[in-house]
Order: structure tokens, then sequence, then C-alpha cells
């Protein structure tokens, strides 16, 4: 079973940073890739960025250059920094983790940037 829990949401002003983390055992950080997608109201999930366990990474451009993923191997967690946040970033921020079929999601965190 794939576990993932988020942290780090919450209200930040418009051009501020937050620093989301997504923890999971052990084994899940070390084989699966992890992912963040964002889902806004109304709207589809959107993907984010993704790390593998060597610590490659891709973006979707909407966030390259503003948001970076990362590895903390002392705590087992995928953390996303998010800067120079705009109010459309709001959204609920879910972490992914995936290998071969094997595939779960996070509960999700609240991430609302006022203007």
């Amino acid at each position: 079973q794939v576990q993932l829990v988020e942290s780090g949401g919450g209200l930040v002003q418009a051009g501020g940073s937050l620093r989301l983390s997504c923890a999971s055992s052990a084994t899940i950080y070390s084989f699966y890739v992890i992912a963040w997608y964002r889902q806004a109201p109304g709207k589809q999930r959107e993907f984010l960025a993704f790390i593998t366990p060597g610590g490659g990474t891709n973006y979707a451009d909407s966030v390259k250059g503003r948001f970076t993923i990362s590895r903390d191997n002392a705590k087992n967690t995928v953390d996303l920094q998010m800067n120079s946040l705009k109010p459309e970033d709001t959204a609920v921020y879910f972490c992914n983790a995936k290998t071969g079929r094997l595939e779960g999601w996070g509960q999700g965190t609240q991430v609302t940037v006022s203007s």
C-alpha cells in the first residue's frame, strides 16, 4: 500500500513562498518516482514536477523557474519549494508516488495565495 502524507500548505500573500513536504516510507522514497500535482476548484488535476530515485527532475512549464522539487534523504521526504507565488497558484496540492503499476496519492494540502 502506497501511503503518502503532505504538509506545509497554508495562506500566503502573492510574491511569498511556501515549502511543501511529502512524507513516505523508506521503500517508497527509495524506489518510487514521486511527483507533485495540484487541483484548483473546477479544474483538472495538473502535473507540476517529479523527481526520480536518482534525483532526476522534470517540471511543468507553468512552474519552471519558480518551483523546485528536491529530496531530503534524512527525512524520507520529497519537498516542493514554491517561490513568487501568485493567486492562480491557489489549489489543493497532492503528492503522487509511482513505480510500475503501483501508484498512490496523498490526501492533499491546501495552498491559498492572496492578492
